[in-house]
């Protein structure tokens, strides 16, 4: 930091919220740590992407082959935990990662971000709609970010309580369960046919890359694998459905822990007006939570573990948010600004507690301009 900044810093003394000038330092010190990084890329990211492409397909060929002596129940059970790893994996730590381009520098064909296509009912070309874009540029700003509950969950007090929230806590369990399938209807907007602003045939006809992969999957899972299993058809189609139930369990848990715990907040339209790279890395920062643990919390988490981290730089392979973020944290803490991190347990209990404290009628609190 700049001998001039130290001085800023110490004239108006570090506040939870930076003026302009610090803002502005602030994204420089981000910038200059991003692009360290893009610098340092290469060999060492392409053998970790890889060995977990590797890793995504043999728990797969095990998992399945285990399955198939499923009336053996250790086999049973170890061939679901593999199926589920192989699952979380690919959604996580590759899926996830491929398809926001951390890896097109490759110039891999099965790892660019554009063409990849992963493991869950939702399509890769919708996810890179709702979160890619819309969900990475406007993070926590309400009516326009619509992660902020799905559309179906209360989660903060500047949502307005509506007697449909009071059964939130049943519906959230419901979406923990299904959650690929929450994720993946999520931009075909059924309110509007509902409301009569979609007629069927416009509301058919975006649902069917949805339901083109939808099916390919189910067919996939519970049909044509139990099938090859022959007399075992019940053990694997039960181990798929346990082992997509898995999956769908620990990516709600993890997503949510990134983007509504305690101190996660919401943010107004107006933030968008003239918002510099510093103010934009703020909103991010504020508007995320980190989970602490250990390497496998981080690899199995798609390192979604340092939201915070991803927020910031999407486009950086994520295995190393976890060096940055410690860069991240210093530079938070120059400036003043809150870096919201704590271990699995703690995050997620402040996440069931917003599930249970909005689905109950609050005072809506509208969101000052000024956050």
């Amino acid at each position: 930091m700049t001998s001039s900044m130290t001085s800023v810093l110490k004239n108006s003394g570090k506040t939870n919220r930076p003026n302009d000038t610090q803002l502005a330092a602030f994204g420089a010190e981000l910038d200059a740590l991003r692009e360290r990084t893009l610098t340092d890329l290469g060999e060492r990211d392409a053998r970790y992407i890889r060995r977990i492409y590797a890793a995504v397909r043999y728990t797969e060929v095990i998992g399945r082959g285990l399955l198939f002596f499923g009336l053996f129940p250790p086999a049973w059970i170890v061939g679901t935990l593999l199926l589920g790893i192989s699952k979380i994996l690919d959604n996580m730590e590759l899926g996830h990662n491929v398809i926001h381009g951390q890896y097109d520098w490759m110039n891999d064909p099965h790892l660019s971000g554009k063409t990849f296509e992963w493991d869950i009912v939702g399509t890769a070309d919708h996810w890179r709609k709702t979160h890619n874009y819309s969900h990475h540029t406007y993070t926590n700003i309400k009516g326009m970010d619509e992660d902020i509950g799905y559309g179906v969950l209360r989660l903060f007090p500047e949502q307005r309580w509506r007697p449909f929230f009071i059964g939130q806590p049943i519906y959230a369990l419901i979406f923990a369960l299904l959650f690929q399938w929450g994720v993946a209807i999520q931009d075909l907007r059924f309110g509007q046919y509902f409301k009569g602003k979609k007629t069927g045939k416009e509301m058919l006809e975006e649902m069917k890359p949805f339901l083109k992969k939808s099916r390919r999957q189910l067919i996939k899972d519970y049909v044509i694998f139990p099938l090859i299993a022959g007399p075992f058809f019940l053990p694997v189609f039960l181990g798929n459905l346990a082992a997509n139930g898995i999956r769908n369990l620990w990516t709600y848990m993890i997503i949510f822990c990134g983007h509504f715990t305690a101190d996660v907040e919401l943010f107004p339209k107006s933030v968008l007006r003239n918002e510099s790279r510093g103010q934009w890395y703020y909103r991010q920062i504020r508007g995320s939570s980190n989970l602490t643990g250990s390497k496998l919390l981080h690899i199995m988490s798609g390192n979604l573990s340092h939201q915070i981290e991803h927020h910031l730089f999407p486009d950086i392979p994520a295995h190393r948010y976890e060096e940055m973020s410690r860069e991240v944290r210093a530079i938070c803490q120059r400036y003043g600004v809150h870096y919201n991190r704590g271990p699995l347990i703690k995050q997620f209990s402040q996440v069931i507690w917003r599930i249970l404290r909005y689905s109950l009628p609050s005072k809506y609190v509208p969101i000052k301009a000024s956050a």
